[in-house]
């Protein structure tokens, strides 16, 4: 089996395409193990669809399914134009909805799914949280001390609240750090995407920001994040890392 490992933002995944969509959450688990396999955030594997140019199928690298995940989105487009599988212009089914994408390059911009506010009046750690979906259910807060996140405090807030945990800050300039605890991965990742796009969203929605900013996730990548008719877009850098023929039993 041929497949590709990609990563977009300090986010990594195993990429591959096949005729047939099924179960591969075992298959998962194997290769995204950084010990004892390829190593990943996360598995996507693009299969046929009627109406759009593919449909993914998209694991976590314990196994769990997501609904959406935006650096993975970035990724999958790049491999879906790389590998003729889509135009450079481009839709896709994810299971929180179609996706767009647009590939420059190296440069991958994807249209996210309409985001949604579900509380604002979360109050945990000395914190005031916002619960998003942005595609996958994310808890925000601001302007809490970026240099020391507190996982012990984040991975109890992502079981209580079966959500992705955030902590960001403005800066002078206008631009958002971000740093994410990822459910599914179950610890810090350097970049998430729809957590930063949550970020923004929070952002925008208190006047923080205005339509357009650039985000800093962990890995220190630049990302351009904007508000368009209520689509949040999400732009940045892909990079394919290797690609290999894989003995999977």
């Amino acid at each position: 089996m041929m497949i590709a490992k990609y990563s977009a933002s300090g986010n990594d995944f195993v990429l591959f395409h096949s005729f047939i969509a099924r179960d591969r959450s075992e298959l998962a688990r194997t290769l995204c193990d950084r010990q004892n396999g390829v190593g990943a955030d996360g598995l996507i594997v693009l299969v046929p669809h009627a109406e759009h140019d593919f449909e993914w199928q998209f694991y976590n690298s314990d196994g769990s399914t997501a609904e959406m995940c935006g650096n993975g989105s970035r990724a999958c487009a790049h491999y879906a134009y790389t590998n003729g599988l889509a135009p450079a212009n481009m839709t896709f089914l994810t299971e929180a909805g179609v996706i767009g994408a647009e590939v420059e390059g190296d440069m991958v911009q994807s249209d996210l799914t309409p985001p949604k506010i579900l509380r604002e009046d979360i109050v945990a750690g000395g914190k005031k949280w916002w619960l998003l979906d942005t595609g996958v259910p994310h808890l925000v807060t601001f302007d809490a001390d970026m240099e020391n996140f507190d996982l012990a405090e984040a991975r109890a807030l992502r079981f209580e609240h079966n959500a992705n945990v955030n902590i960001a800050s403005v800066n002078s300039d206008g631009s958002i750090r971000v740093r994410t605890y990822e459910r599914g991965v179950e610890d810090e990742t350097l970049a998430c995407g729809t957590g930063m796009a949550a970020c923004f969203y929070r952002a925008n929605r208190e006047e923080l920001v205005g339509d357009k900013a650039e985000v800093y996730p962990k890995s220190g990548e630049t990302l351009y994040l904007g508000l368009e008719e209520g689509t949040i877009t999400f732009k940045g850098l892909v990079k394919k890392t290797f690609e290999t023929v894989l003995d999977v039993k």
